[in-house]
């Protein structure tokens, strides 16, 4: 399939058929999910793909027994992780300084590596520390100072960059549904459901968040409700 035939071919699938899908196949998509677009490259994110048929059952509760859980062959829930930003920022670091070292000139390279060592030693650390929004108040005042004279990002606070994170999160899981549209997969992205109830079966650790929750399968004859609707394109399209 072409890129726009995945794209079209990708639906909200409530009703699964009860065929197995391959579990190699779907873990194929889980990793072109990595490479997504993602802020600063800091890759906050983990992804749980389920198989196992007593915790889909677990999770399908969670989900409130909606259809898309509940006939799901498979699901794959995808995780924030804010609280890995001082670990993914030194490892980022690194793999950056690696990314100078081979393919910058070689009279540039001690300043981007300057660069790169000062982002990520600093910059990421101050933006994304959580402490009971006082890290992020203190940012927004600094940020408000600055930006009565030069352009700057205003949303700083720890509920803007939770934000960030799961706005990332959610481009990876994009990213996942059209990887499988491209196997014939199909997909249902779930935000209803019970996420301390879904966070205690995949025991995820304090900072982890659940994003969404993904269900698996192959589309039942009814597992798509009437044709895709949306507003007209003139009404969202604003060319300037």
């Amino acid at each position: 399939m072409t890129l726009t035939e995945m794209i079209y071919y990708r639906r909200s699938v409530w009703n699964y058929k009860a065929i197995a899908i391959n579990t190699h196949k779907v873990k194929q998509c889980i990793e072109s999910a990595t490479i997504a677009p993602n802020s600063s490259n800091m890759q906050l994110w983990e992804f749980y793909h389920v198989t196992n048929p007593e915790i889909l059952k677990k999770l399908s509760i969670a989900c409130l027994n909606q259809e898309s859980a509940s006939t799901a062959q498979q699901m794959v829930v995808f995780v924030t992780r804010q609280d890995l930003h001082l670990k993914r920022a030194k490892e980022i670091m690194a793999l950056e300084i690696q990314n100078v070292q081979t393919n910058s000139p070689k009279e540039k390279q001690a300043k981007r590596i300057t660069n790169w060592k000062m982002y990520y030693r600093w910059v990421m650390p101050i933006l994304y520390t959580r402490f009971f929004g006082l890290f992020g108040l203190a940012r927004k005042i600094v940020v408000n100072i600055i930006g009565l004279f030069r352009p700057i990002v205003y949303q700083v606070s720890e509920s803007d960059m939770r934000v960030v994170v799961h706005k990332t999160c959610a481009l990876a899981a994009q990213t996942f549904m059209i990887a499988m549209a491209n196997e014939k997969y199909d997909t249902c992205p779930m935000e209803g459901f019970d996420s301390i109830k879904a966070e205690r079966i995949l025991k995820l650790p304090n900072g982890a968040e659940v994003n969404m929750i993904v269900s698996c399968g192959i589309r039942d004859e009814k597992g798509v409700w009437g044709d895709r609707m949306r507003i007209p394109f003139d009404e969202v399209y604003k060319s300037v």
